[in-house]
């Protein structure tokens, strides 16, 4: 990677980091009927003063805004360009849900009554071609008849196609086309020609009186069936969204006044107390104040076995209270509990389009004009050097290629995988932020791993005091501790945690000094003491060199050895052990067998860092790496041309995390981190790094196949639409057939992505 894409990925960050601190409004559409018109939307909001971004999600008819803009201004710039807009705001995620069910049910029903009016004419009239023969013009009888069947067409026109004529004109008025353009076109031109023969049969010569309302009736009823079979397919790519929901709790027990009260969820107050017993959702985040009970956190995090909760202790909405009675303290409600920050982001990815959907847009946008023009092309080719009815043959084709191309399934290709996609992550509990983390995720070729908190447990425990003759380990552990009193750097809580297990008192600090990646220095009861790693030791000169070979017999336990110093006194060893996570090494594995290079950087000595290293079968790791070193390691093996992977979990990993082409946080980490990060893992397991890999690849292995089918067909469809086998087998493909097609290709597309809901990570 380039020094310029280097800056292109920071600038990206900060760009990322700014847009944050802009309102995002979230718009739901109606009238998008394909690709083209994603772009025509887009570019119509970002056309506005102050808005900073657009994106709509053409599978869920959404767009999110990100900008200091009105609502109104929003709506009214859509329904310029030919659409129609209605906000969100106030509507809840349940509501939303229902509206959005009920909506799609009845835009199901409706286009299955347009199919089922159309094709009741269009069947008989297709039969009636296939068996009887030519449909032409020729005796008055004829002509009546046909003029019947023409105002029948007109009827299936207005009553099942209207939406159809009504985009394109739209579109129209907007000096735009889109999918409508193409269907208005192709039918009402079959529908023209048609009634022009009826009226005037003599003006056509004999071979080119044939009327084609069986074309247009057909090709309305079979694109309201492919509209309809999408839109049912649809609606099952957004079922991790309607889980995740389906989560939340809809009452909550608060206790007020003494009493026990039922209140809807919306109600529930910052430091309520609230009630939860056996077998109920937590409906809100909090801290358990009273009682014990274990929690089934699977929904959210994917780990299957339950959590024992007790006073203190955090508990998250949306996860189910397994055993005991709790009350717990509410400290967040509303949109700030996890769960509903996690829907959100799932919708956020969801909306968002990895590079690979751009192109599609891009494509989208040019691809309807130049299909107009071919079809004009083709009409001229075939009225210049085509056979009689030359007339016939140039109306045919010109329609056929209008019909054939129609782009619907090239819209659909990457929305449908990313929404199947980023909500099949979701389930196995890893957080992807956007479509173009993703995409990025798949082309991973070294994976960065922190080693505390990401790889180990990230809770230490002291293991040994090794203290000097003029010191005794209660006395060394109860000044440590108070040193420490206030971190909350893991290695710190270890030690407080052992001194609170010996029921030791602590004493307040004073003149707190941290010394970045060596330690720190403050004064307790009048003494000053200094706590960190041989280096701290040998800037300060303090002799520790009776007690180094212990030190390097601890550190290769994988336990780190810190020395503490009273009164510029060597006093003792403290050695923690932060244990491995119990399947670090199988994920690790999982990792190496897909062909990635693991690399574990730490801040620990070197000793520790080897030997955790060795546990896990990790052949290169830098130790003793400052925090601000930890990015340019990353940078490092990105001047090597690697698609770098960082994995952390602490305030220290930010920069390197910001740096990495994709940064995965661990959820039990710190909320800078996760900020920081393209990816959450929402359990500790670093399997969770394997399974979004495996997710990501999948996923867009299954959009290469959507854009490959859809674009293919629609570029390899026009020449045969506009006769290239008639000179060689005297054919020419069918209005009918192209319509036929081109609404079964956007089923096609759907139905693939949809086969992303079967995919199971674990097996990769």
């Amino acid at each position: 990677m380039s020094p310029s894409e280097h800056q292109m990925k920071h600038e990206s960050h900060c760009h990322d980091t700014e847009e944050k601190s802009f309102p995002v409004q979230e718009l739901i559409i109606e009238g998008a009927g394909c690709a083209s018109c994603v772009s025509k939307i887009e570019t119509a909001l970002k056309d506005i003063p102050g808005v900073v971004d657009a994106s709509m999600n053409y599978a869920e008819r959404t767009v999110s805004v990100s900008g200091a803009v009105s609502e109104s201004r929003l709506i009214e710039a859509i329904e310029k360009s030919g659409y129609n807009a209605k906000s969100r705001e106030g509507v809840s995620e349940d509501e939303l849900l229902d509206q959005k069910e009920a909506t799609d049910h009845a835009y199901y029903q409706r286009l299955m009554r347009d199919m089922s009016i159309a094709l009741t004419l269009g069947i008989p009239l297709m039969i009636y071609s296939l068996v009887v023969g030519e449909m032409s013009v020729t005796t008055t009888g004829e002509r009546i008849a046909w003029l019947i069947v023409g105002l029948l067409t007109a009827g299936v026109m207005y009553v099942s196609g209207k939406h159809f004529y009504l985009g394109a004109w739209k579109s129209f008025k907007n000096h735009t086309a889109n999918m409508d353009t193409l269907i208005a076109l192709g039918t009402g031109t079959a529908w023209v020609y048609s009634m022009f023969v009826v009226f005037f049969p003599s003006v056509v010569p004999d071979m080119a009186r044939h009327v084609y309302f069986e074309a247009t009736a057909m090709i309305i009823g079979l694109i309201n069936l492919g509209l309809a079979l999408e839109s049912k397919a649809r609606g099952r790519t957004s079922q991790a969204i309607q889980r995740l929901i389906g989560l939340q709790a809809k009452t909550a027990r608060v206790i007020r006044d003494g009493k026990d009260l039922d209140i809807q969820i919306e109600h529930v107050l910052m430091d309520d107390r609230v009630r939860v017993r056996p077998g109920e959702k937590i409906p809100v985040d909090g801290v358990v104040v009273e009682g014990q009970t274990s929690v089934d956190e699977s929904m959210l995090t994917g780990e299957p076995m339950p959590v024992e909760k007790k006073p203190d202790d955090e508990v998250v909405a949306g996860t189910l209270n397994k055993t005991g009675t709790v009350i717990f303290k509410a400290t967040r409600v509303g949109k700030d509990t996890a769960l509903a920050q996690i829907i959100a982001m799932v919708k956020r990815a969801q909306n968002s389009k990895p590079p690979i959907g751009r192109l599609a847009d891009v494509i989208s946008a040019y691809f309807v004009p130049v299909v107009m023009i071919i079809a004009v092309l083709s009409g001229l080719m075939w009225l210049n050097f085509g056979p009689s009815p030359v007339v016939a043959f140039a109306m045919v084709s010109a329609t056929t290629v209008l019909i054939i191309a129609c782009p619907c399934a090239l819209g659909l290709a990457t929305p449908m995988s990313v929404m199947v996609g980023i909500g099949k992550a979701a389930e196995a509990g890893v957080l992807i932020r956007n479509g173009e983390a993703l995409q990025t995720a798949s082309k991973i070729t070294a994976m960065v791993l922190d080693k505390t908190g990401t790889i180990t447990e990230g809770a230490p425990k002291v293991t040994d005091i090794i203290c000097t003759s003029q010191f005794d380990e209660t006395q060394v552990l109860q000044l440590a501790a108070s040193l420490e009193m206030g971190s909350e750097h893991p290695l710190a809580i270890a030690i407080m945690d052992s001194a609170k297990d010996r029921g030791l008192t602590l004493s307040d600090a004073e003149s707190f000094n941290a010394i970045a990646g060596h330690g720190i220095e403050a004064r307790v009861s009048g003494k000053s003491l200094l706590f960190g790693n041989e280096k701290l030791m040998q800037e300060r000169n303090i002799d520790i060199s009776n007690y180094l070979d212990k030190a390097q017999q601890l550190a290769s336990e994988a336990k780190t050895p810190m020395y503490f110093v009273v009164d510029n006194q060597f006093a003792a060893i403290i050695a923690v052990a932060d244990p491995i996570k119990k399947d670090s090494a199988d994920a690790i594995q999982r990792l190496q067998k897909n062909g990635i290079r693991v690399v574990m950087l730490t801040g620990d000595n070197r000793a520790t860092a080897e030997a955790v290293a060795r546990k896990v079968n990790i052949t290169e790791f830098y130790a003793e790496v400052l925090p601000e070193q930890k990015s340019e390691k990353v940078a490092e093996l990105q001047r090597q041309n690697e698609i770098v992977g960082m994995t952390g979990d602490g305030i220290n990993d930010a920069p390197a995390l910001a740096l990495a082409n994709i940064g995965f946080a661990i959820g039990t980490g710190t909320d800078v981190a996760i900020e920081s990060a393209d990816v959450t893992l929402m359990r500790g397991s670093l399997h969770g790094l394997a399974d979004a890999i495996a997710v990501s690849k999948a996923t867009l292995r299954n959009i290469k196949q959507n854009l490959f089918g859809a674009f293919i067909y629609n570029v390899a469809g026009i020449p045969f639409a506009a006769g290239l086998l008639y000179p060689f087998f005297g054919l020419l493909l069918s209005p009918v057939i192209a319509g036929a097609a081109m609404a079964f290709s956007s089923v096609t597309v759907v139905t693939n992505a949809n086969r992303l809901r079967f995919f199971n990570a674990q097996d990769h």
